[in-house]
């Protein structure tokens, strides 16, 4: 995985709407520290730096170090409350990780070798069917991400999750398929019909068309009224 994001945080006393509302005032995110078989812990971070690490896309994925009173420990973020309309951070959770622990994360998958794939080439559409995979990982062996080569792949071709070379102690959740990641799909074609002829003109132009646009006025001055 990539460098750890260091969040430094402070002890919050209370907890509930009131108090979390208080926290939001003097502009920071409230959250809670969880799991490891401690107690929980009341936090407050900077809204400046939960939003930035938030619109990076990939926070939830992250390994971060959460500093209180000094104090490192290595957590996941594991959700975030996001306002509807601001967009602004408005609670954060963490998951404390112990040493060996595992968890369920998704991993991004990285797609190489585009420009010289025979099937893209053709004209044919890279249909991309999953994004990201949720692998059940070690947390001291989090991949940085998962890579699928496409330069032998041609139109009708598609890569399973069987076709990727996971990272040691490391599968999948889904068990029971093997599921399919990405197709390289045959080009669309749009097929236009056209009008030839005197007779078709006489179907747009004709008075039975004038007619049509007549009576749809009128429904739609009744309407109107």
């Amino acid at each position: 995985m990539s460098e750890q994001i260091v969040l430094v945080a402070e002890k919050r006393d209370r907890a509930g709407k009131g108090a979390a509302r208080a926290v939001r005032r003097e502009g920071k995110v409230p959250g809670v520290v969880y799991g490891g078989k401690q107690n929980p812990e009341l936090v407050a971070f900077d809204q400046i730096v939960i939003r930035k690490a938030w619109h990076t896309g990939t926070f939830l994925r992250e390994l971060c170090q959460v500093e209180i009173d000094g104090k490192a420990t290595r957590v996941i973020p594991r959700e975030v409350q996001i306002h509807p309309v601001t967009d602004q951070p408005l609670h954060v959770d963490f998951l404390r990780l112990g040493k060996g622990a595992r968890l369920n994360i998704e991993v991004e998958v990285h797609f190489l070798g585009e420009e010289e794939s025979p099937g893209l080439k053709q004209g044919g559409a890279l249909n991309i069917v999953r994004h990201t995979v949720e692998l059940n990982v070690s947390v001291d062996a989090i991949p940085e991400a998962l890579e699928i080569d496409l330069s032998e792949m041609n139109i009708g071709d598609s890569a399973h999750i069987s076709d990727v070379k996971l990272p040691a102690d490391c599968k999948p959740t889904i068990t029971d398929r093997d599921f399919t990641i990405v197709t390289i799909a045959s080009p669309t074609l749009a097929i236009v019909d056209e009008v030839e002829g005197d007779e078709g003109a006489e179907g747009v132009e004709g008075e039975e068309g004038a007619e049509g646009e007549e009576g749809a006025t009128e429904a739609t001055e009744e309407g109107g009224e």
